[in-house]
């Protein structure tokens, strides 16, 4: 298991220049972005070992992650 933050700017390196701008100009895309540094920050605390929680709600914040990131990448791609 890996104990490194899945950043938005390193799952998408070649859009680093489109996230920010989505960011600044759409606002959907802006909540999007910060509920998935917030989820992405809360796993790799948990993965980390620093904030305890149960495997069921781990496994529920990933495919938390996975949707979000499944969206922001839609908008991305658009």
């Amino acid at each position: 298991m890996s104990h490194v933050p899945h950043e938005l700017h390193d799952e998408f390196p070649e859009y680093e220049q489109k996230l920010h701008d989505l960011k600044m100009s759409n606002a959907h895309f802006a909540k999007l972005s910060d509920e998935y540094h917030d989820v992405n920050r809360e796993i790799h605390r948990i993965e980390a070992e620093i904030e305890p929680t149960s495997d069921v709600y781990l496994e529920d914040q990933k495919k938390k992650r996975l949707m979000l990131l499944d969206e922001i990448s839609t908008i991305l791609h658009a």
